[in-house]
């Protein structure tokens, strides 16, 4: 992946600096954050303690334990910070690790989540409390953007901004990033409805690129997805089947529909860089079953729980239990309720003036008198036909898309973006294991290591393909790769599972007088196919065991 040479060649030091230069320790960081997946700075320096042989071995150089204090860690963090060097990072990077792949007919995905911080955000840029992705909105938070390469999930792009920053801006950004790694023209971006804007879709038109995104339910789009759909209601409109690929089958073993739709097209026109773009666009209106049967159950359970939540606002009469004397109120109570849940128009309410009279007797210089007591009780009723037509509506989509149908057909444009979890398997190794960005504890914004991990994530999301591949290529799935499971195959390896198939290896140095004696554990039919399907040899380890002066380079 030629990592220490890229950082080494970007990350210009002072002259006086001595030690491992910034590619390697990067680079050694990056072997214990993937074996240990662990990422923090304090523990390096032990970890690396025990591994000096195996270090000096590897390195152009000598190498010292106090080449990995958390100073010099936090150097390295500092040096990725910066913008200008890790955008020359990225796209020198990225050619060396896609050169081999056809990129006229790959997909690049774009995709943000949010990664919340524990720490107050007084006087910070980057971390700012926004809309969590996390579900903590306590929480101050920065946001990250990235732009992967399908089939790998590999990023291409990474983008690290504020955590009160809106999606929409942060796509056209991301593209000029790519753009010098996997070139321009002919490229298909792919993203969620916030790609939608028409200012992203006539940027990437312009540049010449394709885009496909279903279009953001805002504005005069649920008026235009409701036009569309009129003449499918009247049977007027023949719609295309697509099936799930492969052999999955549904009932009396017909195959199982993944949607149905139709496709129009429409003129579209934006300004880019002070000047007019006009383009034709194609529009699929596209109905996923899966998804109409998620989005129903959905709705059941919003209007459930939103008509409980307003029933349980006006409770009878009795000690405790609060009462509304003003009716203006109890209606804006309400209208944040169905707001909440997503059923405005779909519950109706008929507020109730209710009027209590108590008899009061005389008491010293007080007559008798009747006492009232005013109340107001929302009274909740189910609006069928409204609800029948939300109903209606739910499973259907409009995507759309500049690229041919030759490109993309309607069938193919379904199944590209149903493959939209590729990556989210990134922002859930990213986030969670192995490299474990949240929680996050820091203080100064140029800690956060999101950049260190995306290299880390290219490592993984490479290895995985480079043996996936191998084993395509030669008709075999590999053996022993699950604890107590040892004859289970599998031909689609993670690079977790792998390397965990090299735990326990160790180098053992034993100096006498006369000699220094060392030995590595020999390595197993397994662990010799993985290195052979990494287009390895296996001298990587077993040279380890020669005298360090016979060590080849």
């Amino acid at each position: 992946m030629g990592i220490p040479q890229v950082l080494d060649e970007v990350i210009y030091l002072h002259g006086n600096r001595q030690g491992l230069s910034v590619g390697w320790l990067t680079t050694f960081w990056l072997a214990y954050i993937l074996s240990e997946a662990d990422h923090r700075r304090s523990v390096v320096e032990e970890w690396a303690s025990g591994l000096q042989e195996t270090c000096s071995v590897l390195a152009p150089g000598p190498v010292r334990v106090k080449d990995f204090t958390d100073d010099r860690l936090a150097d390295v963090l500092r040096y990725l910070s910066e913008d200008v060097t890790w955008e020359a990072v990225e796209q020198q990077l990225g050619p060396r690790l896609i050169r081999i792949y056809n990129l006229e007919d790959r997909v690049i995905r774009l995709d943000s989540t949010t990664v919340v911080v524990y720490h107050d955000p007084e006087g910070h840029i980057l971390f700012r409390h926004g809309h969590s992705k996390d579900h903590r909105p306590d929480l101050p938070q920065f946001k990250v953007m990235l732009g992967t390469l399908d089939p790998l999930g590999m990023p291409l792009a990474t983008l690290v901004v504020s955590g009160n920053e809106a999606d929409d801006g942060l796509y056209i950004p991301t593209v000029r990033r790519a753009q010098p790694v996997v070139g321009q023209g002919g490229r298909l971006y792919v993203g969620d409805a916030k790609m939608s804007a028409l200012e992203t879709r006539a940027f990437l038109h312009t540049h010449g690129d394709y885009y496909l995104t279903p279009w953001a339910q805002v504005g005069k789009v649920p008026d235009l997805l409701r036009a569309l759909l009129e003449p499918v209601w009247k049977g007027e409109q023949p719609l295309e089947r697509v099936d799930v690929p492969g052999d999955s089958q549904g009932g009396e073993g017909k195959p199982k529909v993944l949607a149905l739709g139709y496709e129009t097209t429409r003129r579209q026109e934006a300004q880019v860089e002070g000047r007019s773009v006009a383009w034709e666009e194609r529009v699929g209106v596209v109905y996923s079953p899966s998804l109409a049967r998620r989005a129903r159950r959905g709705l059941a359970q919003r209007l459930e729980q939103a008509e409980q939540k307003i029933r349980a606002l006006t409770p009878p009469r009795g000690r405790g239990r609060k009462q509304w004397e003003d009716g203006e109120d109890l209606q804006a109570a309400v209208r944040k309720i169905l707001k909440q849940h997503g059923v405005e128009g779909l519950l109706e309410v008929a507020y109730v003036r209710e009027v209590e009279q108590r008899e009061v007797r005389a008491y010293r210089d007080r007559p008798a008198r009747t006492e009232e007591r005013v109340r107001y009780v929302g009274q909740v009723n189910w609006n069928r036909q409204a609800i029948a037509t939300a109903r209606r509506l739910l499973g259907w989509r409009l995507y759309v898309t500049n690229a041919p149908v030759s490109r993309l057909s309607l069938a193919t444009a379904v199944e590209v973006y149903r493959d939209a979890p590729r990556i989210e398997r990134d922002f859930s190794r990213l986030k969670g294991h192995p490299l474990g960005l949240r929680p996050l504890y820091v203080q100064r914004e140029d800690h956060a290591k999101v950049r260190l991990l995306s290299l880390a994530l290219r490592v993984l999301t490479v290895t995985e393909d480079v043996v996936r591949e191998g084993l395509r290529v030669a008709g075999e799935a590999l053996r022993g790769l699950y604890p107590g499971n040892p004859k289970r195959q599998t031909a689609r390896p993670t690079t977790e599972g792998l390397l965990r198939a090299f735990h326990g290896i160790t180098l053992t140095v034993v100096k006498l007088p006369d000699q220094t004696i060392r030995h590595i554990t020999p390595l197993s039919s397994l662990q010799h196919r993985i290195l052979g399907l990494l287009s390895l040899p296996a001298s990587i380890y077993e040279d380890l065991a020669l005298p360090i002066a016979s060590i080849p380079p």
